[in-house]
């Protein structure tokens, strides 16, 4: 099977590169989709040097989010799975292997990578952060009548066919809820595996903060109950 992994990258200057060489390093991955979200600290010009025949580099006029960058990059994705890949150093993109494994295995179509149900090591940090987050992905439950731990993880790997009956609207970080969502529609095979996690604190770049939770509550709200 051919693995895409799609990058939506944004500002991320001081990371871009080392995540790329990890990811290219994956013998498991065939193709890369960047997209960069207009940065403005010389993210883009670092990007624009990778394009070559394994990496497709997809560039916004303007900043329009992660989700929208998503959008993006899905409809460059020609592999039969596509995984998404932040571009900071938080996830470790020698993980592949076990997040794919259920579809390789042809158990699964989607599978997400827990940072919580684990086995491997995760940095800690945040308390409220950590209860915001299971405080979504309950809420997300009870109206998906999934029992996913993890929601809002950013390592989720698709069945190309999955992608291809889902229509993302979300510009911004509402992309996680609001394709839970859908999914959780489709007569598909759900996983979920434990991953490992090295979370950054806010002074070394993270981005999601409280505003986005309150948007995540809306998503939640909109494709569950207005669908």
């Amino acid at each position: 099977m051919k693995l895409s992994v799609v990058i939506p990258v944004y500002n991320e200057k001081d990371t871009i590169d080392e995540l790329y060489k990890c990811v290219r390093a994956v013998p498991l991955v065939n193709e890369i989709i960047l997209v960069d979200d207009c940065s403005t600290d010389g993210t883009a010009q670092i990007i624009a040097g990778l394009a070559d025949e394994m990496t497709k580099v997809v560039r916004h006029e303007r900043n329009m989010g992660k989700g929208a960058a998503l959008r993006s990059g899905f409809k460059n994705a020609t592999g039969d799975i596509v995984v998404i890949q932040d571009a900071d150093l938080e996830y470790d993109p020698g993980q592949y292997p076990k997040l794919i494994q259920p579809i390789l295995e042809g158990k699964a179509d989607v599978v997400y990578g827990s940072r919580f149900v684990t086995g491997d090591y995760r940095r800690v940090l945040y308390f409220w952060h950590m209860l915001g987050n299971s405080f979504l992905t309950l809420l997300s439950n009870m109206l998906t009548n999934l029992n996913l731990t993890d929601m809002e993880t950013c390592y989720k790997a698709f069945r190309r066919e999955v992608l291809q009956k889902i229509t993302i609207e979300e510009n911004r970080f509402g992309f996680e809820p609001e394709i839970t969502a859908k999914i959780s529609k489709l007569n598909i095979r759900i996983y979920e595996v434990g991953i490992s996690y090295s979370g950054r604190t806010y002074q070394e770049g993270k981005k999601i903060g409280w505003k986005d939770g309150v948007s995540a509550i809306r998503c939640i709200l909109k494709y569950n109950l207005l669908r």
